[in-house]
């Protein structure tokens, strides 16, 4: 890649003296990890910090902060910790990937097995079911379980596919993704796991043991014991719950005009479908709440010029802009962050109005 460039893109950081969260744009290259502040829709110079990765080690997933599922922990030769969280799944374990191979760069052999190791195999032996589903159920670093929503309804007392596969892999229990798909599917063919709506069930109709669980944040599971169902609930929050209910077809980190003030923030957008809904969330808060939202049904999305300042866009913001104009001819402004996302997004987002 040019200039050395392995992945650029939104990260969340925390900050080191005050622990709070702000998206960052990181530049990772063969030795370091660089990140900067972004104003009015452009990357502010110079750097505002540098992460040396010689002798660094990285965990994902990282399990540090409960209402922050999607982290990297990196911690440099020098013991400096920094917590980074991708907007999904998918992009933070790319993001942990990349970083990997960076961190051993010098090191051939290491970089081969670690793409050996990316699909690799390999359940730990003599592994005690029992004494797992303990563990999952200790107040402080078991599975966490909570009200989750799918299709309308509630499901008390739940976790998230994905969150239990990040958790068998933080404890040890499994190395890989594919171990701990499969050591999940053995412990709901014991009975200590249950599965709990339509994503979940669906799975278990297929024949392959390691399919029939699902590495998914959509994918809701329960202790066989505890299985109880609430549906439609009155939600706290003003948007209606049935415009969360659709599935994620797509998600990622853009920036986003605001309405009064017309100054540019990154937020993490969540496009849904059945029904097709485009909401985004505050990354700095910890709170899983949209922070707004729209529906997609009549609405009409295009690209905006790349020269020049577009009409309507405040500040010298130019560059991979589009635009949305909702049926009650609501006007949202949106870059992202190169020509081939927002022709990605435009596309997708285009399947749905």
């Amino acid at each position: 890649m040019e200039d050395g460039l392995l992945k650029e893109g939104f990260l969340v950081k925390r900050g080191h003296i005050v622990h709070n969260w702000k998206v960052r744009w990181f530049i990772l290259r063969q030795n370091t990890l660089v990140y900067y502040k972004l104003e009015g829709g452009r990357r502010v110079t110079p750097p505002k910090g540098r992460i040396l990765l010689d002798g660094c080690t990285i965990t994902c997933p990282c399990l540090e902060y409960e209402n922050r599922p999607l982290l990297i922990k990196l911690k440099t030769q020098t013991s400096t910790e920094y917590f980074l969280e991708a907007c999904s799944r998918e992009e933070r374990d790319a993001w942990a990937f990349e970083i990997t191979g960076a961190i051993h760069a010098g090191q051939p052999g290491k970089v081969q097995q670690l793409h050996s190791l990316r699909n690799s195999f390999k359940l730990p032996p003599h592994i005690s079911l029992h004494r797992i589903v303990d563990k999952m159920h200790d107040s402080n670093t078991g599975i966490r379980s909570s009200p989750n929503m799918e299709q309308g309804s509630t499901y008390k007392k739940t976790f998230l596919g994905s969150s239990l596969v990040d958790w068998l892999i933080s404890n040890s229990f499994t190395a890989s993704r594919l171990e701990a798909v499969t050591l999940a599917s053995m412990l709901m063919e014991e009975n200590f796991l249950r599965p709990v709506g339509v994503r979940s069930m669906g799975a278990i109709r297929s024949g392959d043991l390691a399919e029939q669980f699902l590495d998914d944040s959509t994918a809701l599971y329960t202790f066989a014991e505890s299985y109880k169902k609430k549906i439609s609930p009155k939600e706290e929050i003003s948007l209606s719950t049935v415009e969360l209910s659709g599935t994620v077809v797509k998600q990622g980190y853009l920036a986003k005009q605001g309405h009064k003030r017309k100054n540019w923030k990154v937020r993490r957008f969540v496009l849904r479908k059945d029904p097709a809904f485009l909401h985004y969330y505050d990354p700095s808060k910890e709170e899983n709440r949209p922070v707004g939202g729209f529906s997609l049904r009549g609405s009409l999305v295009s690209a905006l010029e790349d020269n020049g300042v577009p009409t309507g866009v405040k500040g010298n913001v130019q560059g991979n802009l589009f635009k949305v104009i909702t049926k009650d001819d609501t006007h949202y402004y949106i870059q992202a962050s190169s020509k081939a996302e927002r022709a990605e997004w435009i596309e997708a987002i285009k399947k749905l109005t």
